[in-house]
């Protein structure tokens, strides 16, 4: 298995696809990072060379100073400080509800989660 970051990405995955193992790296970045050190797309983690390797380690500690515990502290700590201002943003966050303006009397389905079932209430005998 290859390591990078601190991370073991998949050997039997495609490699661009693999970089996107790395939190705070996506497709698209993961394609430039391909790009740049000239490393086929089609080729497998297993394939790459291990100086290939260590290009790209090196590229990745260059370009991308924030990757995986830092970035998920940092966003933490973003929201945290939204919810502790209580601001707009910080309110939706703990309703758990969509931040951004999205609407919400359909969809938002992932955000808000499975709808809970109200029951009826039972009628007062006279």
């Amino acid at each position: 298995m290859a390591r990078i970051s601190g991370i073991n990405i998949p050997k039997d995955k495609r490699f661009v696809i693999a970089l996107t193992y790395i939190y705070g790296i996506g497709s698209t970045s993961a394609q430039k990072i391909c790009n740049k050190l000239a490393i086929d797309a089609k080729l497998r983690t297993h394939q790459i060379t291990e100086e290939k390797l260590s290009q790209v380690r090196s590229f990745i500690e260059k370009n991308f100073p924030i990757l995986e515990g830092d970035l998920r502290r940092k966003t933490a700590s973003n929201i945290k400080r939204l919810i502790d201002i209580s601001c707009y943003r910080g309110i939706r966050h703990v309703k758990k509800l969509p931040v951004r303006g999205q609407r919400t009397h359909t969809n938002a389905k992932t955000r808000k989660g499975r709808g809970v079932a109200i029951a009826n209430k039972k009628k007062a005998v006279k």
